[in-house]
């Protein structure tokens, strides 16, 4: 492709991920913060700047734009979407992103942290990317390549086919959504006002990862309401609520049912925060399997041991209820493989040779493609995610923008969806 976008989307990166952009599941407002939206603001501005079309952000805070179809006919409208919060499992406020140009292969010793070492021999990703420029925060905080990295390549794909109108496509819709990480990026609404026949996510990992397959996911919270009583006075009196929590975190399986002892297809129960006092806890785990008999194993395990630790206490009182999150996109798309098809074509076209990884994790694809707009996600290069170890080579996310605008040139030829 003659026009190169390292530099573009080096500095759109490193912009955006200096802007805080933590999710809050506590909050009950959409966008969950409101510094979601200096981010969320800056891309309505970029995006007119740049000349897109139908530019809005809807009240649930999600930034919507079109770039016209450049070929007449009835091919199908694609999008692209990318969500705008960092997780708040660590530290994403004060970001410093720092790029190691032309990276030779050692360790990258990060300034601020507790010794904190990028090392190509516990990365074996990053040691073959000897020669690329690397970009990673300082050390006390994540990057949030996940998922400004996404925005970043969609950014310049729009800009690049704004300003070379005789590449062909149909219509593109633009999409960035908040609160991915905490599971509400799609609103009810999305599909509908995203007006899509296909979309893409770009929340992936390694060069050449198209991903059709995904966890399914529930959430289970677990109230404990306990038997309060002055400790002086307490015998035979007090229930001690965050004892009997802890009863039920220990009850469940530690040695074979937790993210840090599963891989591959196996899923997991996942207690991720735990709060409260002697008179009320609460616990919030999330439940992950590839299947939905094992999503719903999972489910009645925790279930079981909380009434297990119900009836060694009959005075308190403990509420399991378990919601939806999204299901695995491989559900729907495994039976129209053709958005899977054609994303691989674009990779090889090229020399890149896709892969399909099945994702222990979830996109805002997982919940759009349950919806009816079939999503598979895209590779970005993002890597070490959530963590001050969070990095991504520039060179990935410029592959990633030349494979997003052959996508867009190959569903030109599409008749239908």
């Amino acid at each position: 492709m003659p026009e190169t976008f390292d530099r573009e989307l080096e500095e759109r990166l490193i912009r955006y991920a200096r802007i805080d952009t933590e999710s809050d599941e506590a909050s009950p407002t959409t966008p969950s913060t409101e510094r979601l939206l200096d981010l969320l603001r800056l891309l309505v501005a970029e995006l007119r700047e740049i000349g897109a079309s139908d530019v809005t952000m809807t009240d649930y805070g999600a930034v919507l734009a079109t770039l016209p179809a450049t070929v007449e006919g009835n091919a199908p409208t694609v999008a692209f979407l990318a969500h705008v919060d960092t997780t708040n499992a660590y530290n994403g406020c004060g970001v410093e992103p720092i790029v190691h140009c032309a990276y030779d292969g050692a360790d990258i010793r990060l300034p601020k942290g507790d010794d904190v070492v990028l090392s190509p021999a516990a990365l074996p990703y990053l040691a073959s990317k000897v020669g690329d420029d690397i970009i990673t925060a300082s050390g006390d905080t994540l990057l949030g390549a996940d998922d400004k990295a996404g925005i970043a390549i969609i950014m310049t794909m729009a800009r690049h086919l704004l300003a070379h109108p005789e590449l062909p496509h149909g219509p593109l819709r633009l999409c960035f959504t908040p609160d991915e990480e905490i599971g509400r990026g799609v609103h009810p609404n999305l599909p509908r006002d995203l007006q899509a026949d296909v979309a893409y996510t770009l929340d992936g990992a390694d060069l050449g990862e198209i991903v059709y397959e995904t966890f399914s996911a529930d959430k289970a919270t677990v109230t404990i309401q306990g038997v309060s009583a002055h400790p002086g006075d307490a015998k035979d009196v007090l229930v001690n609520a965050l004892l009997l929590a802890s009863k039920i975190a220990m009850t469940l399986p530690h040695a074979t049912l937790t993210p840090e002892t599963t891989a591959d297809r196996q899923g997991f129960i996942f207690l991720y925060q735990m709060s409260g006092n002697a008179a009320q806890a609460e616990m919030q785990l999330i439940l992950r399997d590839f299947e939905l008999e094992g999503l719903h194993a999972h489910g009645e395990l925790v279930q079981l041991v909380c009434a297990a630790v119900q009836a060694t206490e009959p005075r308190a009182r403990i509420a399991c209820e378990i919601t939806p999150q999204y299901r695995n996109m491989r559900y729907w798309l495994e039976q129209d493989m053709r958005p899977v098809e054609l994303a691989r074509e674009a990779c090889r076209q090229l020399g890149i040779e896709p892969f399909s990884p099945p994702t222990r994790g979830g996109t805002d694809g997982s919940r759009l493609t349950e919806l009816g707009t079939p999503t598979p996600n895209l590779f970005t290069g993002m890597q070490n995610i959530h963590g001050p170890l969070e990095w991504i080579s520039v060179q990935d996310m410029a592959r990633a923008t030349e494979l997003c605008v052959g996508l867009a040139q190959l569903w030109s030829k599409e008749t239908g969806a």
